[in-house]
């Protein structure tokens, strides 16, 4: 038996190896160890031949050679879960980050399961206020649903993306937990979530599993699997709604397609993966809700040189209910957070989910806001002095909108020097629709900037 589960190195590309087996052929997904040194692991990726396998490095490469022997352990990687692990920061194996020393737990799951086919289908989906206006009106987010942010480099997906962990958890369901997996982004990031985590006082309600920047594909790609297996954790065995938050989907995507060219694996468009699809329903089809618990979702989605058509960014589409686009231009304009309203859409914003008033007021302001659009080209050319009367109101009041959804945020205090602000859906709703019928026509715009709520002019 013993024999039958041995198997060669037949190659090392990078963090790519090429294992022969004569029989006893091995399982996808089973973990190789280095039979002379066994702490040097290795995860059966998929068969590149009748006999052959191409396997992911988990650990340093350094140790193997081709004709060393291996082992195949006929166990996946496992993840250790449970109460234990809520405050903590962690590896992909669970080894921590942090400075709390070591994790105690004796429960394992498998990183890599089959998709969970218990929904809440048919059951009234209510929403998920995150207390940041454009958020909340444009794209709202639905509980067990899923939102993405989408955006450039340096547009502020990272904010955003702390702000509404920040507000959720603070200002949610103080028995609900988030976990947060950092795919592919740089450490920095992820120790300042941590600190603000930690300085809200939620850390102790939330999981982090960082497969950061510089680690290699392999480690980049399962840390998004083993994240979302501590999530289905808490859902199903403690029963707990949670928040997943993952920085960046991207990242994910990009370093499948690293493993894939180290395999020498056909490409297909935009030069991504063939098993790009797949790979994003392996993760997205994991995180869903059951009808004892919720699963919400928060991605983060880089878009390389801000092209929403890339094959990657697309790839996601599909499995989100809300879609949220931070623009540069907005960005350059001061504009915090720099969302592209007029891009950004939801399928929850109907009124069967968030009423006939809320439905109204967004797509009147969608309206404004697009009338104001094409009248910035107009102005640019010729001023705003040359417009019709009616054209002049509506392209003031959409500069207005514009303005009043900037926001203060907690997570940013430090920077800013000025307290954050969450602004309730009732009053942002309100607030807009005072807009849109002029009661705010007098008021200077530049007095809309970075306000909570309209009613701070009074005061």
């Amino acid at each position: 038996m013993e024999k039958n589960i041995r198997g060669k190195i037949v190659s090392v590309r990078g963090h790519v190896v090429e294992v022969y087996f004569g029989d006893g052929k091995p399982m996808v997904h089973d973990v190789l160890v280095l039979e002379e040194k066994p702490e040097v692991k290795m995860e059966v990726y998929l068969s590149s031949g009748s006999d052959t396998f191409y396997c992911l490095g988990l650990t340093d490469v350094n140790d193997l050679y081709r004709g060393a022997l291996v082992r195949n352990t006929q166990e996946p990687v496992m993840f250790p879960v449970g109460k234990e692990m809520l405050g903590r920061a962690v590896d992909i194996f669970g080894n921590p980050f942090d400075t709390l020393g070591e994790i105690n737990t004796q429960e394992f799951r498998p990183v890599r399961k089959k998709p969970q086919t218990e929904s809440l289908d048919g059951e009234k989906m209510s929403i998920l206020a995150t207390g940041i206006k454009v958020v909340d009106l444009f794209s709202p987010l639905v509980k067990g649903g899923k939102m993405g942010l989408f955006g450039g480099a340096g547009v502020g997906k990272t904010l955003l993306l702390t702000e509404i962990l920040h507000n959720i958890v603070h200002g949610g369901d103080k028995s609900a937990v988030s976990v947060f997996a950092g795919v592919g982004e740089r450490t920095r990031e992820g120790l300042e979530l941590y600190q603000a985590l930690e300085g809200s006082g939620v850390l102790d309600r939330s999981s982090l599993v960082f497969g950061t920047m510089g680690e290699n594909p392999a480690i980049r790609y399962l840390s998004a699997f083993s994240a979302v297996s501590l999530a289905e954790y808490y859902r199903d065995k403690l029963g707990k709604d949670v928040l997943f938050f993952i920085d960046n989907v991207f990242r994910f995507a990009q370093a499948g397609s690293e493993l894939s060219t180290l395999m020498n694996l056909l490409p297909s468009e935009d030069g991504y993966q063939a098993t790009l699809e797949g790979e994003m329903a392996d993760f997205h089809e994991r995180l869903v809700p059951t009808k004892n618990a919720s699963l919400s979702v928060i991605e983060a989605i880089y878009v390389p040189a801000d092209d929403l058509l890339d094959h990657a960014v697309q790839a996601i589409y599909p499995y989100l209910e809300s879609i949220i686009v931070l623009s540069r231009d907005v960005y350059q304009q001061g504009l915090v957070p720099a969302v592209d309203i007029l891009s950004s859409t939801s399928t929850v914003l109907s009124p069967e989910y968030v009423g006939e008033k809320h439905y109204e007021i967004a797509l009147n302001a969608k309206n404004i806001l697009k009338q104001g659009q094409s009248l910035e080209r107009i102005v640019s050319l010729v001023g705003e002095s040359e417009l019709s009367k009616e054209d002049q109101i509506a392209y003031k009041r959409a500069r207005r909108l514009r303005n009043y959804m900037t926001q203060r945020f907690f997570v940013a205090e430090n920077q800013r020097g000025e307290p954050g602000v969450s602004v309730p859906l009732e009053n942002t709703i309100e607030d807009v629709n005072a807009i849109i019928v002029g009661k705010y026509d007098e008021i200077p715009e530049e007095k809309l900037l970075y306000l909570g709520s309209l009613s701070e002019i009074k005061k």
